[in-house]
Parts: C-alpha cells; sequence; structure tokens
C-alpha cells in the first residue's frame, strides 16, 4: 500500500514546522502575506489529514496504523517513531480543524506578525506529534516543543497581566514536564533492556511500588495540562490574558493532551497502577465538576468564566477514564472532542465580542442581541452546546460517561450514587452560570460606555464562517454521534477490556487504596487463579 511506502504522518507533523522557517524571508510589508501563507499551510495540512486517515486508515483496526520508524539519534536511544490509532487519530484531526481556524481567526493581527504566525505553525507541529508519538522520548520533546509558542503567545500579544499569566503558565507546565522526564527514564532503564518505544514499555512487568510511582507521576504531569484540581490554577490567567486565536487552541486541543495521555500512558502502561488510582481520579473529577461549576458562576470576565467551564467539563473526562467500562472511555473520548469543539468557538466568540466593546468584564456590556443579532445567534448555540443541551454533542459526551460510569461493576452502589448526585450538581450549576453569561451580555440594557463610544458591528463572513466550522460538527454529533465514535470505538474497546481484566487480579491483593465503598469485585479463588496463570 501507499502509506506503508510514503511517510504521511511525517509529513503532516514536519509540514507546518519546517514551512514556518520560511516566514521571516517573505516579502512582506503589511503582514498580509504572511497571514495568507500561515492560512494557506495550515489548510493545506489539515487536508494532508483528512486524506490520509480517509485512504489510509482502518476503522475497525484497533492496532496502529501507519507506523512510521527511523533511527534519528541512536546515541541517546531516540527513534523518530509515530503512527495513529483509534486513541489519537481523531485528537489529530482535531487539532488540524481548531489550529487552522485559529489562524483564520488571527486575521487583524498586526504586531509581529511573522512571529506570530511561525509560532502559530510551529505549535501546530508540535500538537500532532505529541498525538503521533510512539517514541517515549520523541512523545517528551513534542510536549516541550509545544510549551515556547503558547509562552510567548501570551506574553507578546496578551492582555494586561499577560507577562504574569504567561509565566505562570510555564512554570506549571514545564515543572509538572519534570514528572514526565523522570517517570519515563526509570520505566525505560527497568529490566535487562532499555527502551524507551511506548510498545515494549506497556509491555515491561514492572514491581508495583514502580508502577504506583510512575502512575503518580504521570498523573501530576498530565494533570497540570487537563487540568485536574489543585493543579488548574494557571488556566483561568493563561484564558483571561491570552488573545482569542491562542485561547482556541489552548482549550481545543492542549488540554485534550493531558486527557489522552492519561489514557495512553495511565491505562495502557500501568493498568494495575490505574486499578488503585481509579477512585482517585473519580473523586478528582466530581471536585473538577463541582468546583469548576461554582468558580465559573463567580467570574466576571467573560473568558475567564469559560475556562472556569473547561475545568468543569474535563471531569466528566476524569470519570469515564477510570469508569472501567468501554461506555465510559469512550465517553471520555467524545467529551474530549466535543469540548475541543465547543471551547474553541467560544472563546472565538469572546475574542470576537471583545474587539467590538474593548472589554471581557461583562458587568460593562448588555444589551448587544439587537445590534449583533448573528454573534448572539452564534454565542447562544455555542452556550446550549456547552450545557449538555440535547441534539448537541456535549449532551452525548457527558450521557455516555454517566451511563459508563452507572454500569460499571468496579464500585459499590453507594459510591455511585454518591459520585452521580455530587456530579449532577455540577450539571445543575452549569446552564445557571452559562445562562447568567448571555442576560449580562446580551440582554437588558447597554451600558453607559457601549452607547456613547462604540458602534458594535455584527459579525462579518469570516467571523461566521469559523463560528460555523465548528458549531455544524457540534449539532451533527449531537444528532448522528457515530460521526465520531466509530473513529475510535474498537480502539476504546480494546483498552477497557485490558484493564478491565486486570482488575479482579488486583483485587486479590486487598489494594489498600481501595477502602469500604471503593472495593472492587473479588473472584472465588479458583477464578483467580485461571487468571492469574493466563497472565503468566
Amino acid at each position: 500500500m501507499i502509506s506503508t511506502q510514503f511517510p504521511w504522518l511525517t509529513t503532516i507533523i514536519l509540514l507546518p514546522l519546517l514551512a514556518s522557517f520560511a516566514i521571516p524571508v517573505l516579502p512582506d510589508k503589511d503582514g498580509k502575506t504572511v497571514r495568507w501563507y500561515a492560512l494557506g499551510v495550515a489548510l493545506v495540512d489539515f487536508a494532508l489529514i483528512v486524506y490520509t486517515f480517509w485512504r489510509h486508515y482502518d476503522l475497525k483496526n484497533p492496532t496502529f496504523q501507519l507506523v512510521e520508524t527511523y533511527s534519528w539519534v541512536p546515541q541517546l536511544g531516540l527513534n523518530w517513531s509515530v503512527a495513529v490509532d483509534g486513541l489519537s487519530m481523531p485528537l489529530i484531526a482535531l487539532t488540524g480543524l481548531v489550529t487552522t481556524l485559529a489562524i483564520f481567526a488571527a486575521w487583524n493581527v498586526t504586531n509581529k506578525p511573522r512571529l506570530f504566525y511561525f509560532l502559530m505553525l510551529a505549535m501546530y507541529s508540535a500538537q500532532i506529534g505529541v498525538f503521533a508519538a510512539q517514541d517515549m522520548l520523541l512523545f517528551f520533546l513534542m510536549w516541550e516543543l509545544e510549551l515556547v509558542p503558547v509562552y510567548l503567545l501570551i506574553s507578546i500579544w496578551g492582555g494586561p497581566k499577560r507577562q504574569y499569566a504567561a509565566t505562570k503558565f510555564i512554570l506549571y507546565t514545564a515543572l509538572g514536564s519534570v514528572f514526565i522526564l523522570v517517570a519515563g527514564l526509570a520505566m525505560a532503564f527497568y529490566g535487562d533492556t532499555v527502551t524507551f518505544d511506548m510498545a515494549e514499555l506497556a509491555a515491561k512487568h514492572y514491581p508495583l511500588a514502580l508502577e504506583l510511582l510512575a502512575y503518580a507521576g504521570f498523573l501530576i504531569a498530565f494533570g497540570v495540562k487537563l487540568p485536574i484540581f489543585p493543579l488548574h490554577t494557571w488556566l483561568p490567567d493563561a484564558h483571561g490574558e491570552a488573545s482569542a486565536p491562542v485561547s482556541m487552541i489552548l482549550a481545543g486541543v492542549l488540554l485534550k493532551m493531558g486527557g489522552y495521555a492519561l489514557i495512553r500512558m495511565n491505562i495502557e502502561m500501568l493498568p494495575s497502577a490505574h486499578v488503585y488510582f481509579a477512585p482517585v481520579l473519580v473523586i478528582l473529577g466530581v471536585v473538577n465538576i463541582v468546583y469548576g461549576s461554582l468558580n465559573a458562576f463567580a467570574q466576571g470576565n467573560l473568558k475567564r468564566r469559560l475556562a472556569c467551564s473547561s475545568i468543569a467539563h474535563m471531569g466528566f473526562v476524569l470519570i469515564g477514564i477510570a469508569s472501567f467500562t468501554d461506555l465510559g472511555l469512550n465517553g471520555a473520548v467524545l467529551q474530549m472532542v466535543s469540548h475541543g469543539l465547543i471551547a474553541a468557538a467560544l472563546f472565538f466568540l469572546s475574542g470576537v465580542t471583545y474587539e467590538r466593546t474593548h472589554t471581557l468584564m461583562m458587568e460593562k456590556m448588555g444589551g448587544m442581541a439587537k445590534q449583533m443579532p448573528k454573534v448572539f445567534a452564534l454565542f447562544t448555540a455555542g452556550s446550549m452546546a456547552s450545557l449538555a443541551l440535547p441534539g448537541m454533542s456535549g449532551f452525548v459526551g457527558e450521557l455516555t460517561v454517566f451511563l459508563g460510569f452507572t454500569m460499571s461493576d468496579a464500585y459499590s452502589s453507594a459510591f455511585k450514587v454518591v459520585v452521580v448526585l455530587l456530579a449532577a450538581v455540577g450539571l445543575i450549576l452549569t446552564p445557571v452560570y452559562l445562562l447568567s453569561m448571555l442576560r449580562q451580555v446580551f440582554y437588558g440594557k447597554q451600558h453607559q460606555e457601549l452607547v456613547t463610544d462604540l458602534v458594535l458591528l455584527d459579525a462579518q463572513p469570516r467571523e461566521v464562517f469559523i463560528a460555523a466550522c465548528l458549531i455544524i460538527p457540534i449539532i451533527g454529533i449531537g444528532f448522528y454521534p457515530k460521526v465520531a465514535t466509530q473513529t475510535y470505538d474498537v480502539k476504546t474497546v480494546a483498552i477497557a477490556a485490558q484493564v478491565h481484566n486486570v482488575l479482579p487480579l488486583v483485587a486479590q491483593t486487598k489494594a489498600p487504596l481501595y477502602s469500604r465503598g471503593l472495593v472492587a469485585p473479588t473472584l472465588p479463588a479458583t477464578a483467580a487463579g485461571n487468571l492469574l496463570s493466563a497472565a503468566e
């Protein structure tokens, strides 16, 4: 097949980065040539993603496809090893869509346009590299490469407190990355062979203590990115100060890297440790939902409210990951895809609103629905999707997570009831703070400054097109979820089966992290012995 001969994934990953190096020498005086060039590169790369997955990806195959491995730095054991499966494929497609639209949304950037678009294209490559990397060192390199563009994009093109927000972002994420490196090295050097290949790392048999420590290290690192309470505090500041295109990528792609890595590293590589930590993930997920919702309700800044809403929605991802069911894990991936689209749309529209009002404080807005009916309609559609209105992708994602968790046999009925009731608090608060946001921004009387100082223009064709490109798939997934779920169904079933098979084996050890109400099911001694002998 052509897919085995031509390096499709390598081309997709490297094209934006290599193309970005031409930006400094492009003949351009006002930034128009550079922005068209960057948009063209992004469109070509996105078209390559769509073509490659359409022609050379088998939706029914749960194993890795489009595998490409080249020796890169043999002295360090670093290989250029990339591949995709049902877990990474939809997230790479999401990255291509959101990043391309974010570059189109940055059409009015006039401050250092060459540097801006250079960083956007470099970040594009790094994001896809994270989802495709099958070598631990390559994964870490791509993870770190993505941090620098985000830091610069916030610190140069952000709001009044951009330096503080950018520094906080880089400190949190860079310190978290240390845990990836330490845990990865510990796994690589354990045993008779030293390897950074993820498949070989997953095949190793680690002592339980090492597995638990590595899992904890990964959880901290990926918990910063997701983010998980209490490692979340960089997110509202970053969103509050970042420009709208950067916020689109932050919420639409970067947060999903944390959820993806939790499944790829923590579940697939360390399934025994996952059994111990799963109740902790559920509890953290509930805390994320309730805390994020309450915190969102208290925010007067439009983008900070949306940022806190993202924290709450990522709580559902944690619950789905820890459900021990293929339905729950399926819901977690669907929630990541759904939230990526919804959050990108809402942050883009918040940027459109800011360009008209020159403020993000909702108390200084109001009454804009009559003058900006298109923005109002698009903002309302995005908000309805975020509060999980039936017919929107948010509803399907959250419902699937709830059903998957309630059907799990790994937890007692009492624990499941408590979790569902507490998570329901977040579901109740979500429409409250989102509808309140719409009321403050679009209803009532206009603020005096808006009446006297500004002319509120409605959304232009470019802005309507960008929002529609995000809202249409949101509605499409809401009415026909299979358009998204068919890309990863076989993979989530395989992962759930893997970790569920480990569950009774660990339960026989009377795992100390499990307590009354958090007890994994036990098996009869004969059945447990058969499973153990089969595992050996």
